[in-house]
């Protein structure tokens, strides 16, 4: 059997539709019969919508008159049976990284006893509900805390910039060998949407109990057992009640929310360091008007689905710029702690509701940092806490959100009404000059008439922002050596992830997850030997 041979394709999107259309475009390529294609599968997917004509961008696999090897997911995962002395190791948080750490442990024969704070993924559910409807927020069950980490209610886009860090395809497949469409295998920007993501983070979590993990929900790290600059375990609270786990590794993928954690290390006097983030508002528009911006149609054609965009600029030599845009989308309430507004965006699979949003970002350093201590490597927490306490004072002490339509807050003015917003608990009129120092609030004043002069429309009448878009990445590194991936003074304790600063997303967090639970069984190996 041959290896199918490769090619790429430019069929107009209006013509994608029409049977056979794949069959007669690829034949001219190739200058083949039809008839000589013995058969063909689509390995990458995108859209090129830059000029009159939109194209559906294709990279194809095919054979001629033979048929080809065609690579497909694996329908399952294979798990060797734990012997009663397997070697243990302690994952801190079920987000993606923590939970592709546990399989991947168990392939390799290291058993995973995996800790979340947070509730299972179908008990989360009623937590963020209360968030919507009574501006509760439970400091321990959120839209950050809980199984599947931040991601599984709030989006589940799977598009990373970590090629250079690991296998992006096997965590794709992983995702599919447990319930995700295939179509994340292919398209440029896949996405498998809140409303799947839950089942897919059971599935997984029933695999790692049937293979012999253990996973403990609602169960809380309190400090880490260190003897001699060693880890011999960790302490935690289980719904009131303390108990120790035992082992001589311990990964920490926590989050980047995790304040607790950070704080816990430094009261431990573990190093950890500053980091710089960003940090600034989310921009809501009507998702038709993407779509007129973008596809330069009055109404978008049934077989283009809601456009994206992505914006980038640079004000006074500092970044400005688009983050996790969410076609079709809802901004979501995602603070953690009662007392403070934090906002992110989220899409269901369809990416089928009226609203289009994106996080409109810039860098924190010590430039806007400059009245925080410099020796406190918690400062960009501290300056985060402050910007999220202002909010939620200004717009009404609830769950409630500043938001100012996006002309009026180029022009400086309050916005005497605001239009419709997905924010389901409800947005205020706030001047942004309120709440965000006047460094921010110039760079995204400037960076938003740029884009409006990128994109025509950009800067429509009902186009909001709503603050505050806080939590794009930890603000805070825990350091590790780029040969053991361990804490450089504290053996056994792999800092990893998002939390820890070496990730942004779920994809580069589910590798990163991967890469520690390997460098675990490696250190596990020499300590046996």
């Amino acid at each position: 059997m041959k290896t199918p041979l490769i090619t790429d394709l430019r069929i107009p999107a209006h013509e994608i539709e029409e049977p056979g259309v794949i069959e007669k475009y690829l034949s001219q390529k190739i200058n083949k019969k039809i008839k000589e294609i013995t058969s063909f599968k689509i390995f990458k997917r995108s859209i090129d919508a830059r000029s009159k004509i939109i194209y559906f961008q294709l990279r194809i696999a095919y054979s001629i008159n033979d048929l080809p090897v065609i690579e497909q997911p694996n329908p399952s995962i294979e798990f060797t049976p734990l012997p009663s002395n397997a070697n243990r190791a302690i994952i801190i948080g079920a987000g993606p990284a923590g939970i592709f750490a546990a399989l991947k442990l168990l392939q390799k024969g290291v058993k995973p006893i995996l800790i979340e704070r947070g509730k299972d993924v179908r008990s989360r559910r009623r937590d963020l509900a209360k968030i919507h409807k009574e501006h509760i927020v439970h400091e321990d069950s959120n839209y950050c805390f809980g199984e599947g980490g931040a991601g599984t209610y709030s989006d589940g886009k799977l598009y990373t910039r970590s090629g250079k860090r690991g296998d992006i395809q096997s965590i794709l497949k992983l995702f599919v060998s447990f319930g995700a469409d295939e179509d994340i295998l292919i398209d440029a920007h896949p996405h498998i949407g809140t409303n799947k993501l839950p089942n897919i983070i059971a599935s997984m979590r029933e695999q790692i109990i049937a293979a012999g993990g253990e996973v403990h929900f609602e169960t809380k790290l309190t400090d880490l057992i260190i003897e001699e600059n060693r880890i011999t375990g960790v302490n935690v609270n289980h719904l009131g009640k303390l108990k120790t786990h035992f082992a001589s590794a311990v990964i920490l993928a926590t989050g980047h929310s995790a304040r607790d954690i950070f704080e816990m290390l430094h009261h431990q006097n573990i190093r950890i360091e500053f980091k710089t983030f960003a940090l600034g508002v989310r921009a809501e528009h009507p998702q038709a008007l993407v779509d007129q911006i973008q596809y330069k149609k009055t109404e978008r054609p049934f077989y283009l689905p809601p456009a994206a965009y992505s914006l980038v600029t640079q004000v006074k030599d500092k970044g400005v710029y688009s983050f996790c845009m969410c076609p079709g989308g809802i901004i979501a309430p995602c603070a953690t702690s009662p007392g403070e507004i934090v906002t992110n965006g989220w899409s269901p699979s369809k990416r089928n509701n009226p609203f289009a949003n994106s996080g409109i970002v810039t860098t924190i350093d010590d430039e806007i940092l400059e009245g925080f201590d410099k020796k406190d490597p918690l400062r960009g927490l501290r300056f985060q806490q402050q910007i999220e306490q202002r909010c939620w004072k200004l717009a009404g002490e609830t769950q409630q959100a500043p938001a100012q339509r996006i002309n009026d807050f180029i022009q400086r003015k309050k916005s005497s009404n605001l239009p419709k917003c997905s924010y389901q608990p409800g947005i205020v009129s706030v001047e942004m000059d309120e709440i965000f120092p006047d460094i921010i609030t110039a760079r995204l004043r400037e960076a938003f008439i740029h884009f409006g002069n990128k994109m025509k429309g950009y800067l429509h009448p009902d186009a909001i922002v709503v603050a505050t878009e806080s939590r794009t990445s930890s603000p805070v590194r825990i350091p590790r050596e780029q040969s053991t991936l361990q804490h450089p003074e504290i053996t056994g304790l792999f800092p990893c992830a998002e939390g820890a600063g070496y990730a942004g997303g779920i994809v580069s967090a589910a590798i990163d997850g991967e890469k520690c639970a390997t460098a675990v069984v490696d250190f596990l190996n020499l300590r046996s030997n």
